[in-house]
């Protein structure tokens, strides 16, 4: 099994339907769900958008690789609506990003691991340190704490839910 860390994000739809049905879609395609953090709200980055994101981190044991991991995500991003557009940044109802696998280091074409640019990302790092405060980035050997600690993000994260089955 593989310890693997993602993040959710959407700002379009129904978030609330959205976040529950990708967490069923998620248990059921890509593994189980050891730990989730809370719901956060945050502004649109790298982009303007008039919806502010939900984004929100999970932590998962999966037998996939990491390119069938990314296959499967893409796949269930798809049953969102979502389209690759050639923008980079844009609002969509789910968005699902490999955040680590274990705590490899790979770089390919079409899949970088750990995603780039986390540790500039408020939105990113504060549901990550909710549930992995200690976890270390495989190459800044910086765990998640000292991370959001030196981020220089300004943006206001919002935590929108207390409630948690994973924990």
């Amino acid at each position: 099994m593989h310890k693997v860390y993602l993040g959710l994000g959407g700002n379009l739809g129904n978030k609330h339907n959205n976040f529950e049905k990708v967490l069923h879609i998620i248990e059921k395609v890509l593994g189980n769900i050891t730990k989730a953090s809370s719901i956060y709200e945050s502004p649109p980055w790298g982009f303007e958008s008039e919806n502010n994101f939900w984004n929100q981190v999970l932590e998962i044991e999966t037998e996939l690789t990491p390119f069938e991991l990314l296959s499967s995500t893409q796949e269930i991003e798809k049953q969102f609506g979502r389209k690759k557009s050639g923008f980079k940044y844009e609002s969509r109802e789910m968005d699902i990003d490999i955040l680590y696998y274990d705590d490899i280091f790979m770089e390919s074409e079409t899949l970088t691991i750990p995603h780039p640019k986390m540790e500039l990302r408020k939105f990113v790092l504060v549901p990550l340190n909710e549930i992995a405060p200690d976890f270390k980035h495989p190459l800044l050997r910086f765990t998640s704490f000292q991370m959001l600690e030196n981020c220089k993000d300004t943006s206001i994260i919002f935590k929108l839910d207390n409630t948690n089955r994973y924990q």
